[in-house]
């Protein structure tokens, strides 16, 4: 160990000795961004940004654990990202279905994925329900694989899943109008029967949502990140649950 890495630990063990678990948010959304920089930045391929990305993951999930998270919602891909290219879009996939089933098997994480199914490949589609059935017993942290996410489309999703349910009960335009509200809305996200995200982190130094969990992050408290997602480290992670920590959140009071 050399005296940076002597350093950081000591500076990463105080910050967390100070971390007051009581204030800890219990639900986190991630934007894990900046894969592609990072692997431009040391000299590699796209592919190997995402792979890093992926290995990051699971120290995550790990830092979350020991500090009394209860529910990660993790951003893998985008609606937006079907434009990519085939070359880099393909191995992406490969490499998101081999982290869900790494999460599935490593016995701790409850995995959940939030999307649409559709727009995925029939091979990405079986590892994701694979995977939520595998951990479906789980009494461990909420894992929420965002694949095939768009914030737009979770609502568009949640508005036709609305009326389709109201139809197939015999319930007229006029009637579902009397009792649409955000509560039932809600109970058609994704999430459905989550709580909201306290925190929304995202790393690489973007400050913007892109659409992620519109409808949940209504009173979500942001962090924007400078390092790129490969990079982060506990010391991040934990200044972002001191940063949230030291807020006064007034839900629009």
């Amino acid at each position: 160990m050399n005296l940076r890495d002597l350093v950081y630990g000591l500076y990463a063990r105080r910050v967390e000795g100070r971390l007051d678990h009581a204030q800890v948010p219990k639900h986190i959304g991630v934007i894990l961004d900046g894969n592609r920089r990072w692997a431009k930045a040391s000299g590699g391929s796209a592919v190997q940004g995402h792979q890093a990305g992926a290995d990051k993951i699971s120290e995550l999930l790990g830092w979350c654990s020991e500090t009394d998270v209860e529910v990660v919602t993790l951003w893998l891909l985008s609606t937006d990202n079907f434009d990519r290219p085939e070359a880099e879009l393909t191995p992406l996939l490969g490499i998101i279905e081999n982290t869900v089933r790494n999460l599935a098997a490593d016995g701790r994480w409850r995995v959940h994925h939030v999307g649409t199914l559709d727009l995925l490949p029939s091979r990405t589609q079986t590892v994701l329900k694979e995977a939520e059935e595998a951990t479906a017993g789980i009494d461990g942290i909420i894992v929420n694989v965002a694949v095939g996410y768009g914030g737009r489309q979770e609502i568009a999703d949640a508005v036709r899943s609305l009326l389709l349910e109201h139809s197939s009960k015999g319930t007229t335009f006029e009637e579902l109008a009397e009792v649409v509200s955000t509560d039932l809305i809600s109970e058609h996200l994704y999430t459905r029967g989550q709580p909201d995200p306290d925190l929304v982190i995202r790393t690489s130094g973007e400050q913007r949502l892109s659409g992620f969990m519109l409808w949940q992050s209504a009173h979500s408290e942001y962090y924007f990140c400078e390092v790129f997602w490969p990079a982060f480290r506990k010391v991040d992670f934990l200044r972002a649950l001191r940063d949230y920590a030291a807020r006064h959140r007034r839900y629009g009071a």
